[in-house]
């Protein structure tokens, strides 16, 4: 089969195009996905250039962003067939500790997200791919192969984020970091079809004119004017109800000032930097939360997913590539001027 590996950490230029792996074989409880289209995520990029601290298997293939058509199942699967039409969750877990058992999949101690801490040669970006059929779930029949493979791993990190973790509701100000990009859109959408009122920040005019064509009305252009003096502005000096975050060191600090007395950040990651400082005043005198949020269940995907079937929520793509153009896909993505999510479709 045709899929891109790469042996070592390194630049864009590890990335290998190649047509003679071999069709992976399952397992009694996984699924054979033919691949139709995929996604690119910045764990696609962690993993290409290594992480401190993290083991990437090599040879590898990335990918957790995929939709498909189901191949073959093993002979213990009955949720799926050959033929049925899905997409993938990528939180894989053990099921069988005390954490799994007590509905906490993300707490396994055996997490792993799939196509980025699995191998050998285990991810989306492939002609073929398997995964464990609790791990697939239905393609809703109004998205294309393009749609379901950019809004998956979004939603439901999402989902956990805002719904699971901070509790939004109706006429929460939720501040969203990176509004414009593949979290991003999918998160001032899910704001709003649960009435909650997303202030949007981006650091362009282009991405500027996305969201606001996503219905959002409170839009900070970071590059032209102070998040935090703006956020006094909109609420009054009182400060915002949630903060989505997700770049990290960058923007921790803003973050917490512009948060209110009693309210909640949320994060899910540091694409700018693992570490950073901050005033722990604010933590407990203004007894504001922190909270740590990371990928989703797949039950929690199937709710996310119930937005998208009734159109409330719909998939932001940026481009579409050849998986054979992956290299100009991690460009874009290395740019950080992405608007949505890169689509990579087999060749």
């Amino acid at each position: 089969m045709k899929a891109v590996v790469f042996d070592h950490h390194g630049g864009i230029e590890v990335l290998q195009y190649r047509d003679d792996l071999p069709i992976p074989e399952i397992s009694p409880n996984e699924v054979l996905i033919e691949i139709k289209a995929s996604a690119l995520n910045y764990n696609d990029l962690w993993g290409r250039e290594g992480v401190p601290g993290l083991e990437i298997i090599f040879p590898h293939i990335n990918g957790t962003d995929a939709s498909g058509i189901i191949k073959e199942v093993g002979s213990e699967v009955t949720n799926v067939k050959p033929g049925d039409e899905i997409l993938v969750n990528g939180a894989l877990s053990c099921g069988m500790c005390r954490q799994c058992l007590g509905g906490d999949d993300i707490s396994c101690p055996n997490f792993l997200v799939w196509g980025f801490q699995t191998g050998p040669n285990d991810g989306a970006q492939a002609d073929y791919a398997k995964v464990p059929a609790v791990n697939v779930v239905p393609k809703p029949a109004n998205l294309s192969w393009e749609g379901a493979a950019a809004i998956g791993s979004a939603l439901v990190t999402d989902w956990r984020m805002l719904v699971v973790k901070a509790g939004m509701k109706a006429g929460d100000l939720v501040m969203i970091w990176g509004a414009a990009g593949g979290l991003g859109s999918i998160a001032v959408q899910l704001c709003q079809a649960f009435n909650a009122i997303p202030i949007a920040i981006v650091n362009s005019e282009e991405k500027a004119e996305l969201v606001s064509n996503l219905g959002v009305k409170h839009i900070i252009n970071r590059e032209k004017e102070r998040i935090s003096r703006k956020i006094q502005k909109l609420t009054d000096r009182e400060g915002v109800d949630i903060v989505f975050e997700h770049p990290g060191n960058a923007t921790w600090e803003t973050s917490i000032h512009c948060l209110k007395w009693g309210g909640t950040l949320v994060t899910c990651g540091a694409t700018t930097g693992f570490k950073t400082t901050m005033d722990i005043r604010f933590l407990w005198n203004k007894q504001q939360r922190y909270i740590g949020s990371h990928f989703g269940t797949t039950a929690e995907l199937m709710d996310a997913l119930k937005f998208v079937e009734n159109g409330m929520i719909k998939p932001v793509i940026n481009c579409e590539l050849p998986l054979s153009d992956i290299a100009e896909g991690h460009r874009i993505m290395e740019s950080g001027d992405v608007m949505g999510k890169v689509v990579m479709l087999p060749d």
